[in-house]
Protein backbone atom coordinates (compact mmCIF):
# COMPACT_ATOMS: atom_id res chain seq x y z
CA UNK A 1 0.00 0.00 0.00
CA UNK A 2 1.37 3.48 -1.09
CA UNK A 3 2.14 5.89 1.94
CA UNK A 4 2.52 9.84 1.38
CA UNK A 5 4.44 11.40 4.08
CA UNK A 6 2.85 14.60 5.13
CA UNK A 7 5.15 17.54 6.09
CA UNK A 8 3.39 19.21 8.97
CA UNK A 9 6.21 21.83 9.52
CA UNK A 10 4.69 25.15 9.22
CA UNK A 11 1.08 23.97 10.06
CA UNK A 12 -0.81 24.58 12.91
CA UNK A 13 -2.76 21.53 14.55
CA UNK A 14 -5.62 21.48 17.27
CA UNK A 15 -7.72 18.65 18.49
CA UNK A 16 -11.00 19.09 16.82
CA UNK A 17 -12.93 15.97 18.82
CA UNK A 18 -11.36 13.41 21.51
CA UNK A 19 -9.76 10.36 20.32
CA UNK A 20 -12.66 7.80 19.55
CA UNK A 21 -11.68 3.71 19.66
CA UNK A 22 -11.86 2.73 15.90
CA UNK A 23 -14.06 0.09 14.77
CA UNK A 24 -13.33 -2.61 12.39
CA UNK A 25 -16.98 -4.00 12.29
CA UNK A 26 -19.02 -1.24 13.88
CA UNK A 27 -22.49 -4.42 13.20
CA UNK A 28 -20.54 -6.84 15.40
CA UNK A 29 -18.62 -4.25 17.53
CA UNK A 30 -15.00 -5.46 16.54
CA UNK A 31 -12.35 -3.10 17.41
CA UNK A 32 -9.41 -2.49 15.31
CA UNK A 33 -6.20 -3.29 16.35
CA UNK A 34 -2.71 -2.66 14.79
CA UNK A 35 -1.63 -5.92 12.84
CA UNK A 36 1.91 -5.61 13.86
CA UNK A 37 1.88 -4.81 17.79
CA UNK A 38 -2.22 -5.73 18.20
CA UNK A 39 -2.85 -2.59 20.23
CA UNK A 40 -5.95 -0.93 20.12
CA UNK A 41 -6.29 1.71 17.29
CA UNK A 42 -8.13 5.40 17.38
CA UNK A 43 -9.09 8.09 15.34
CA UNK A 44 -8.73 11.81 16.80
CA UNK A 45 -9.75 14.51 14.55
CA UNK A 46 -7.30 17.58 13.99
CA UNK A 47 -8.01 20.86 12.60
CA UNK A 48 -4.91 20.91 10.12
CA UNK A 49 -4.02 24.55 9.10
CA UNK A 50 -1.70 25.92 7.06
CA UNK A 51 -1.22 28.77 4.85
CA UNK A 52 -4.93 30.22 5.14
CA UNK A 53 -6.55 26.89 4.38
CA UNK A 54 -8.17 24.89 7.25
CA UNK A 55 -9.47 21.29 6.89
CA UNK A 56 -10.21 18.61 9.34
CA UNK A 57 -8.74 15.31 9.03
CA UNK A 58 -9.46 12.23 10.79
CA UNK A 59 -5.89 10.42 12.26
CA UNK A 60 -5.77 6.52 13.30
CA UNK A 61 -2.72 5.97 15.89
CA UNK A 62 -2.53 3.12 18.43
CA UNK A 63 -3.72 4.02 22.30
CA UNK A 64 -0.27 3.60 23.44
CA UNK A 65 0.94 6.54 20.99
CA UNK A 66 -1.24 9.20 22.37
CA UNK A 67 0.69 11.52 25.30
CA UNK A 68 -1.22 14.28 27.56
CA UNK A 69 -4.91 15.41 27.19
CA UNK A 70 -6.44 15.66 23.96
CA UNK A 71 -9.26 17.32 24.52
CA UNK A 72 -11.22 20.09 21.91
CA UNK A 73 -8.80 23.02 21.10
CA UNK A 74 -5.90 21.26 22.42
CA UNK A 75 -2.72 22.14 20.15
CA UNK A 76 -0.94 18.75 19.55
CA UNK A 77 1.96 17.38 17.40
CA UNK A 78 1.63 14.89 14.95
CA UNK A 79 4.53 12.58 14.21
CA UNK A 80 4.74 10.39 11.59
CA UNK A 81 1.67 11.56 9.50
CA UNK A 82 1.33 9.75 6.30
CA UNK A 83 -1.80 9.69 3.88
CA UNK A 84 -2.78 6.75 2.06
CA UNK A 85 -4.87 6.77 -0.87
CA UNK A 86 -7.58 4.23 -0.86
CA UNK A 87 -10.51 2.93 -3.12
CA UNK A 88 -13.19 -0.20 -2.44
CA UNK A 89 -16.57 -0.94 -4.32
CA UNK A 90 -19.51 -1.82 -2.20
CA UNK A 91 -22.67 -2.83 -3.58
CA UNK A 92 -21.73 -1.64 -7.14
CA UNK A 93 -21.24 2.00 -5.83
CA UNK A 94 -17.13 2.73 -5.95
CA UNK A 95 -15.47 4.90 -3.02
CA UNK A 96 -11.91 6.57 -2.73
CA UNK A 97 -10.47 8.74 -0.17
CA UNK A 98 -7.50 9.44 1.89
CA UNK A 99 -6.81 7.83 5.25
CA UNK A 100 -3.97 9.46 7.11
CA UNK A 101 -2.16 7.52 9.91
CA UNK A 102 0.66 9.13 12.31
CA UNK A 103 2.99 7.16 14.38
CA UNK A 104 2.27 8.73 17.84
CA UNK A 105 -0.29 12.63 18.78
CA UNK A 106 1.33 14.31 21.43
CA UNK A 107 -0.46 17.47 23.52
CA UNK A 108 1.39 21.07 23.43
CA UNK A 109 -0.73 22.35 25.92
CA UNK A 110 1.26 23.41 29.02
CA UNK A 111 1.82 20.69 31.59
CA UNK A 112 0.69 18.15 29.53
CA UNK A 113 3.25 15.63 30.44
CA UNK A 114 3.19 16.28 34.24
CA UNK A 115 1.18 13.77 36.13
CA UNK A 116 -2.38 14.85 37.08
CA UNK A 117 -2.62 15.61 41.26
CA UNK A 118 -4.85 13.44 43.09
Amino acid sequence: MRQIPVDTNGATLMVAQPPQTKMRDKRNGVIATDRETGHTLVTVDVLFVMNGNAEVITVTVAEPDISGELVMGTPVAITGLVAVPWENELNGQKRHGIAFRAVAVTSLAAGASQPKAA
